[in-house]
């Protein structure tokens, strides 16, 4: 999950807050360190953390995406000393030397953290971040437009039922969801499908890229491109853009394939839908109980801090602190420590506080931790991340986007068409006309191929050593 914001504004209101603090008579002494996060509740988490920690003061910056981080890292300026990564890229910036090594100060942290999230930290042995939380996957609805529909969605277990459940929803004029091409979501289904299509060694140094004979890529392709064919899926709006939202919001997008850390971003993107939506089990191409995760995400110290004390006693307290994880929780955060996860206060939960720290029953009362703990179960193992996934989820819009771009240029064109065959004319009377021709299809396996082709030149310029499995 990431959303995409510019920050230099917002920097530059840090440094006028800084300098009109030490005009104000008073001299600020605390440390200062800055804090890039999107997480919703990171404001209530710092109130806590400074009322604990009277010696240190956290500047915010709501920033996610990876170009700001990029461009501070090349231009050498304008850091972060603390910054919240997704799981798929936090290996990245640590083979990259960005990040700092905290392993000496986790000693016995393991056993705190489910098994997924602590690896997922981990490399070659190393530990370079805290887990934050865990992006099981989970069918996220809107149940007052299911129903008109006339569909149960907790009895959507199959590939095959979605589809059937989104046809009945293009009836009352409702897209069953939105993809415009996302990288996350695409790597996220293949998982779910058991599909392996990068293997990495250990020391991140070997890449295998078997995105064209992948079976759960191959899998997952065929259903998604049979759904976009049939117009069953919105391909025009882009996750997490301003119309995604409205669009949740107003009921013309019914749903939601995303991980367990939805809740609090529902609440604060899409807070007209509360009390409408319902959460239950992904289907899946069989209809088996397996699953996958989608985003999760770390707090990591960056390398070029000045301040690594200060920066590690954040980290600690939000992500192992029980006072610090509790206030995440409480705002719809989906924990990655076991004794949460456990706890009964946790999984009979019926609301979601929001930033006013209002109880919120999003869910309509429903118990939706139960249905995320349970998913989390379900996650199988094995899958891997490439060592520069950050550049492979860009570089998927360029490649795998094109079947999307040609699919929205197919809609335009082949609507048009018809009407004109209709005998509908514009609103001067005139014959409706055509849009250019689309051109020649491209599939979403075509953009596949032009991925891997991609990745292993990338690879290879950057100094992985580079192979295809045959």
């Amino acid at each position: 999950m990431a959303r995409m914001r510019t920050i230099p504004a917002a920097i530059a209101a840090a440094t006028l807050l800084t300098v009109a603090s030490g005009c104000a008579g008073a001299v600020d002494t605390r440390t200062v360190i800055t804090v890039w996060s999107w997480e919703p509740s990171m404001g209530a988490v710092i109130d806590g953390f400074e009322a604990d920690n009277p010696d240190i003061r956290v500047d915010w910056l709501n920033t996610s995406g990876y170009d700001n981080l990029n461009r501070a890292i090349q231009d050498g300026y304008g850091l972060p000393d603390v910054v919240q990564l997704e799981y798929f890229a936090l290996g990245q910036y640590a083979v990259s030397g960005q990040l700092l090594d905290i392993t000496d100060r986790t000693g016995g942290y393991g056993d705190f953290y489910t098994p997924g999230t602590w690896s997922s930290v981990r490399l070659n042995g190393t530990v370079y971040g805290l887990p934050m939380d865990s992006g099981p996957m989970a069918f996220f609805y809107n149940a007052d437009v299911f129903e008109q529909a006339g569909v149960d969605a907790t009895r959507i277990r199959t590939w095959d039922d979605y589809y059937e459940a989104a046809k009945k929803l293009k009836q009352i004029g409702v897209y069953i969801t939105a993809d415009a091409g996302d990288a996350s979501f695409f790597n996220a289904m293949v998982w779910l499908a058991g599909g392996r299509p990068f293997l990495t060694s250990q020391d991140g140094k070997s890449v295998t890229v078997c995105l064209d004979t992948d079976d759960g890529v191959a899998r997952f392709a065929e259903f998604w491109q049979r759904m976009i064919d049939e117009g069953l899926v919105d391909t025009h709006l882009t996750t997490w853009s301003d119309e995604w939202e409205r669009a949740l919001g107003d009921g013309t997008v019914a749903s939601v394939f995303s991980g367990a850390w939805m809740p609090s971003l529902l609440l604060a993107d899409v807070p007209g839908g509360s009390g409408l939506w319902r959460v239950t089990y992904m289907p899946t191409a069989d209809g088996s109980r397996t699953n996958a995760e989608n985003g999760g995400s770390a707090l990591a110290v960056l390398q070029s801090t000045r301040k690594p004390d200060a920066a590690w006693r954040f980290i600690e307290y939000v992500c192992h602190d029980a006072d610090g994880i509790a206030t995440r929780v409480a705002g719809g955060a989906f924990p990655a420590d076991n004794a949460t996860l456990d706890s009964e206060e946790f999984l009979n939960r019926t609301t979601v506080t929001d930033a006013r720290g209002i109880d919120i029953p999003y869910f309509g009362g429903q118990e939706y931790n139960k249905v995320l703990a349970d998913a989390a179960q379900d996650v199988s193992v094995g899958y891997q991340y490439l060592p520069f996934e950050v550049y492979a989820r860009s570089d998927f819009r360029s490649t795998v986007g094109d079947a999307y771009r040609w699919s929205k240029a197919a809609q335009r064109y082949y609507d048009a068409l018809a009407r004109r065959e209709a005998g509908e004319t514009d609103a001067d009377g005139d014959e409706i006309e055509l849009p250019e021709h689309p051109g020649k299809r491209i599939t979403l396996m075509d953009g596949v191929e032009a991925w891997q082709s991609d990745l292993l030149e990338y690879g290879t310029n950057q100094g992985f050593e580079m192979s295809a499995a045959s």
